[in-house]
């Protein structure tokens, strides 16, 4: 049975967070769907790389969906409070599907209140609001939640997603495909 995952961009998102983990789990026959958050059809990220979206936010829901992914970036502060998106968030979790995010994009996931008793990381630049998270792990699972550290732990975070929705084999050969 194909995994299908939801992905989010924004203006102002770290494209390497993003494009690392859609292209790893893409190898390992993930469909994974872009939807933008402000239903444009192209986003710029924060390094100025456009990325063309599937979808707007409007024309999704979470029934179908196995995962829910957020790339992290500058724009994490402009979406935070975003109620289509949190939403989203609440829903996903709420149906016992995973959520992954990475860099400040766990702020969005502590907005929603998914964060609570949860073990989860981030990037360093959260720490003062995420106080509790992790900061030794590039990535950290807890109950569906999957959490990364940021662009430099973009790869990682993508193989884990891979091990979580195809298993450790798939994982395993994707990683050795890419040299990891």
């Amino acid at each position: 049975m194909e995994k299908k995952v939801l992905t989010i961009i924004f203006p102002g998102f770290e494209e390497i967070e993003f494009v690392a983990p859609v292209d790893i789990m893409r190898r390992a026959g993930i469909k994974v769907v872009i939807a933008s958050l402000n239903n444009e059809k192209l986003v710029t990220g924060r390094s100025n790389l456009t990325i063309q979206a599937e979808t707007g936010i409007d024309g999704v829901e979470a029934d179908g969906f196995d995962l829910f992914f957020l790339p992290g970036g500058p724009g994490v502060r402009d979406i935070r409070k975003n109620e289509k998106l949190i939403g989203l968030v609440r829903k996903f979790s709420g149906s016992g599907k995973y959520v992954a995010a990475i860099c400040a994009a766990p702020l969005v996931f502590h907005d929603a209140g998914i964060l609570n008793g949860i073990q989860h990381t981030a990037h360093f630049s959260t720490y003062n609001e995420l106080t509790s998270a992790i900061k030794d792990k590039k990535v950290v699972e807890d109950k569906k939640v999957i959490t990364s550290q940021g662009a430099g732990t973009a790869i990682e975070l993508g193989l884990y997603i891979v091990k979580v929705l195809c298993g450790e084999e798939k994982s395993r050969e994707v990683a050795k495909a890419i040299m990891f």
